[in-house]
């Protein structure tokens, strides 16, 4: 696999080899000791999520601020424009975002560690979206960042407005967020 930082560079971009010929193509979606050697850490992941969302979905910003989930994301239908945005007041790059289209037909990843923001809009006529988190789904701790604040001005690839759950379209402000130390 290939493994590219982003310009957050904790924020890592995964392309796995593909072997493919006019049958199809088989990738190894994920193995533990490449994983662990290419985030520089010991990780495991308690959970895997997917869902199926509509074109013009955008799902997010989201994060739990007690017991943080890392996040390795995958599309294996559709595509999507990926977001992760730093949420770490020590960082230099505290309040950047990072972006990248995730499809079926690229077969990209994206590591999204502890201590961001995530969230995606869906590009194509529908998206299957996979994901495994480094801790467990705690409903009490999760936290919304409005998708359209302007102090982390994303540029998402739409216009207009995006289909929204009730809890994204009230999103607080960047300056109102938790955030971490």
């Amino acid at each position: 696999m290939q493994v590219t930082p982003l310009e957050i560079p904790e924020v890592l971009l995964i392309e796995p080899t593909i072997f493919g010929d006019d049958r199809g193509f088989f990738l190894e979606s994920f193995n533990q000791n490449d994983f662990d050697e290419a985030v520089g850490r010991k990780l495991s992941f308690v959970q895997d999520n997917h869902s199926r969302s509509a074109q013009g979905v955008l799902r997010g910003l989201h994060y739990q601020i007690q017991q943080p989930q890392g996040k390795l994301v995958r599309v294996v239908e559709g595509e999507v424009f990926d977001v992760a945005v730093d949420l770490r007041r020590s960082s230099s790059t505290y309040g950047c975002w990072v972006g990248a289209y995730l499809s079926a037909e690229n077969h990209r990843q994206l590591w999204i560690p502890e201590g961001f923001a995530h969230g995606f809009y869906v590009v194509s006529s529908s998206a299957q979206f996979l994901y495994k988190t480094t801790d467990y789904y705690f409903p009490q701790h999760e936290r919304c960042i409005a998708w359209d604040d302007p102090a982390i001005s994303i540029n998402w690839p739409f216009s207009g407005l995006p289909s929204l759950s009730k809890k994204d379209a009230n999103g607080r402000s960047f300056a109102e967020a938790e955030c971490f130390n």
